[in-house]
């Protein structure tokens, strides 16, 4: 049962960071801060998209120990539809780390905002159907 309590315990501070992410999301125009802000905001959330994933994935009897092992898993499970689109944002956080520079953060916003955000919130909807 020690399982079961963690991935829900996990997935509420998941959803925790996404109303957080929605809010930042909200807006059209960032300054350097906020964009930067953004961009952690999205890293926090999906660090934590991924150990719900790993949690509820042990609760199902799956031992997962990567982001990249919980998501394939994830995917041959039904838990998530996009498993590429989800190694893909998974690949570029590496690129988000870079916030300094003026474009590829305005590009960090762009796939987050368009992309990679919206994986985030269907993952949180799918999850909530398991609860």
């Amino acid at each position: 049962m020690h399982s079961e309590f963690r991935w829900k315990q996990r997935f509420q501070n998941y959803q925790a960071s996404l109303r957080e992410l929605r809010n930042a999301l909200e807006k059209t125009e960032y300054t350097n801060l906020e964009r930067a802000g953004l961009i952690q905001l999205f890293e926090v959330s999906f660090e934590l998209a991924w150990k719900t994933l790993k949690d509820l994935l042990f609760y199902e009897g799956y031992d997962v120990q990567s982001p990249k092992a919980a998501l394939r898993q994830a995917f041959a499970s039904g838990i998530i539809i996009e498993g590429e689109l989800w190694i893909r944002a998974l690949d570029v956080r590496n690129l988000f780390s870079h916030t300094y520079n003026n474009a590829l953060a305005e590009e960090a916003v762009k796939l987050i905002k368009e992309t990679y955000s919206p994986l985030l919130f269907a993952l949180a909807t799918e999850l909530q159907g398991r609860l």
